[in-house]
Formats: structure tokens, sequence, C-alpha cells
């Protein structure tokens, strides 16, 4: 797992959304039946005006930190949030600085992981807008890379 820093410019997402907690393995099945849902129902295709076809993994809309709840929204990053279908919901990401990290190894244990020491850091964080990219080089999920960005202050 490595670690840089980056600011990143604002940009929108749009996806399909729960609001969960960390609380008692409940982010877990709740994130884990967000994924199946959006790959299932193929959803991907649902979204207007995406820049790529990677998958962002958001969470925001914390209560206080990772120990509260929080909103999760598996989605893609779009050049517009004019058009969002029903049932879906649009978010913006704002420009704001970004610790991330990279996984590799096995979905979804990899990210598990890196979440583990995220969660068990003193990161100085602002709990604005998290996100995983899972791009090209996670198709593989015995071996996939996904990048972690955490909103820093």
């Amino acid at each position: 797992m490595t670690t840089i820093t980056k600011e990143l410019e604002a940009f929108h997402i749009i996806g399909i959304s729960v609001r969960t907690t960390n609380q008692e393995g409940k982010s877990q099945k709740d994130i884990g039946e967000l994924f199946g849902n959006f790959f299932q129902n193929r959803l991907i295709e649902k979204i207007p005006n995406r820049e790529t076809d990677d998958i962002y993994c958001m969470y925001t809309e914390y209560e206080n930190d990772f120990n509260g709840l929080y909103t999760t929204i598996i989605g893609c990053k779009v050049t517009s949030l004019e058009d969002i279908p029903s049932g879906f919901i649009g978010k913006a990401i704002p420009t704001t600085k970004y610790l991330v990290y990279t996984s590799v190894g096995k979905l979804p244990e990899s990210v598990g992981k890196t979440w583990g020491k995220i969660w068990q850091s003193d990161i100085n964080r602002s709990y604005v807008a998290d996100f995983d990219v899972y791009g090209q080089k996670s198709v593989d999920p015995e071996n996939a890379e996904v990048e972690t960005y955490i909103s820093i202050n």
C-alpha cells in the first residue's frame, strides 16, 4: 500500500446510495448489497454524461466521523448533474487535498485492509468526501489495484 498527497479540482458523480454506519459490520453488508445491485442491474448503463467507466465509491455526509452514520454512493464521474435518473443521486466532490492510498491484491479484502489502516491512523481528516476508484487496474478481482482518496484538512 502506497500513499501520496494530491489536490483535486471539484467534480461530480451520479450513482445509487445507501445511508450506513461502520458499527456491527453494517457498512460491509450495505455496501456489498449496493455493489451487487449496481452490477447485477447494469446501472452504469443508466448514468448519463459519464466521463469514463471507472466506478467511484464515495463516502460523504458524515454524521461526525467514521464511527457515525454516512452516505455511500456507487457510480461514475460525470460532466454534468443536469440529468439525474430516477432512483439515482448526484453529488459534487469538492476541490480539496487528499491522501491517496493504493491497495493491491484481492477484492474486496485489499481495500478493506486499507480502510482498517486509515481508521486506526491519526490522519487529520476533513470528512467532506472520501472515495475509492475502481478503474482498469481493478478488473481482475484476484489482483486488483484500487485508489482510495481521503479528504484532509
